[in-house]
C-alpha cells in the first residue's frame, strides 16, 4: 500500500510511476483532494434559488421532532439494545455487540471471529491507515505491524517507509521535507467511516468493504493544500491470525460521493482550531 496520486503526489508532474509501487499487484490509496485550487474563506457555493427556506427550516424542525421521540422512553422498561433490535429496529439503526475493549498499539484489536468483528477491524484499520500517524517513523512502524498479518507487514513497510520518507512527496503536499507541518499550519488527515458492507466471509478469510470520507489538508493563513473533504470505499482483504484479523491487501475506489449543502467553508484557524479540539475517533461496529 502506497499514499499518493495514480502517478504523481498532490497533482505534481514528474510523480511516482506504476514501476515505482512494486507493478500492479501493488496496492495505491491516492491523497484525498490532490489537485484542489480552493483556498481558505473562498466564495460560499451559489445559492440554489428553487430552494425554499421556509421548506429547509420545516424539515429540520421536523426531523429534530422524530430525533426527541424516538429517544423518549427508553430506560424505564428493561428492554435491551438487543431485545430492540429483535423487535423490528429500523434498518439504519446502529447494530451489534459492544465495540472491543482491547487495542495493540493504540489502536483497538480482539475483534469477533464473524462477520460483525471482520467489519469492526476493517473499520478501525481503515482510520489507523488513514492518521498522521503514518506520517511518522515510529508510530507507522506501530501501525503496519498491528493492523497487517505478519507474512504482509515486512513488505508493506518497506513500500510505506519508501513513499513517506519521499522529499518530494512530502514537499508536493505542502508538508517539510521531514514530514512536519510548516510553522503556522496544522495538518489534518482524518479517515470518518460511515459504513461497512461484508463481500465474503469464512472462518478463516473475509473480504469487507469500507465507505468513508477523508479530511486531508494544511490548515493555516495562506495555504496552498487547504482542508479538504473527499470520499472513497477500502476493500479490504483479511485473514485470521493468532486470535485476530489482519489485513493481507487492500483495494480503493472513488465515492459513493454525497451532494455538497450550500455551506460556506470555514476559515483557517476555525479549521485548525477544530482538529486539535476535536478528538478523533475510532470505529467498531
Amino acid at each position: 500500500m502506497s499514499l499518493g496520486d495514480e502517478h504523481g503526489y498532490g497533482g505534481e508532474s514528474g510523480g511516482r510511476t506504476d514501476d515505482d509501487f512494486g507493478g500492479t499487484g501493488q496496492t495505491r490509496t491516492r491523497l484525498p483532494g490532490g489537485a484542489d485550487t480552493d483556498v481558505y474563506g473562498g466564495a460560499r457555493r451559489p445559492v440554489r434559488n428553487s430552494r425554499s427556506l421556509i421548506t429547509v427550516v420545516g424539515v429540520v424542525v421536523l426531523l429534530i421532532a422524530a430525533i426527541a421521540f424516538a429517544n423518549q422512553g427508553g430506560g424505564d422498561d428493561g428492554t435491551s439494545a438487543e431485545g430492540e433490535k429483535g423487535a423490528g429496529a429500523a434498518p439504519t439503526a446502529a447494530t451489534g455487540v459492544r465495540p472491543v475493549k482491547g487495542e495493540a498499539g493504540g489502536i483497538p484489536s480482539g475483534f469477533a471471529r464473524d462477520e460483525q468483528g471482520a467489519q469492526s477491524a476493517a473499520a478501525n484499520y481503515a482510520v489507523a491507515l488513514g492518521s498522521d500517524g503514518m506520517y511518522r517513523q515510529a508510530r507507522r512502524t506501530q501501525i503496519v505491524s498491528t493492523v497487517y498479518a505478519p507474512d504482509t507487514a515486512a513488505a508493506r513497510q518497506a513500500d510505506l517507509d519508501k513513499v513517506y520518507s519521499d522529499e518530494k512527496f512530502l514537499t508536493g503536499i505542502g508538508l517539510n521535507p521531514d514530514g512536519t507541518a510548516p510553522k503556522g499550519m496544522t495538518f489534518i488527515t482524518r479517515f470518518n467511516p460511515v459504513g461497512s458492507k461484508v463481500q465474503k466471509f469464512s472462518r478463516d478469510t473475509a473480504s469487507v468493504s469500507v465507505w468513508y470520507s477523508a479530511l486531508f489538508g494544511l490548515a493555516g493563513e495562506g495555504s496552498k493544500n487547504p482542508v479538504s473533504e473527499s470520499w472513497y470505499t477500502n476493500t479490504f482483504e483479511l485473514k485470521w491470525v493468532a486470535g485476530d484479523w489482519k489485513i493481507t491487501d487492500f483495494t480503493q475506489q472513488d465515492g459513493p460521493v454525497p451532494v455538497g449543502r450550500d455551506q460556506a467553508a470555514s476559515g483557517a484557524k476555525e479549521m485548525a482550531d477544530a482538529v486539535q479540539q476535536f478528538g478523533g475517533f475510532t470505529y467498531a461496529r
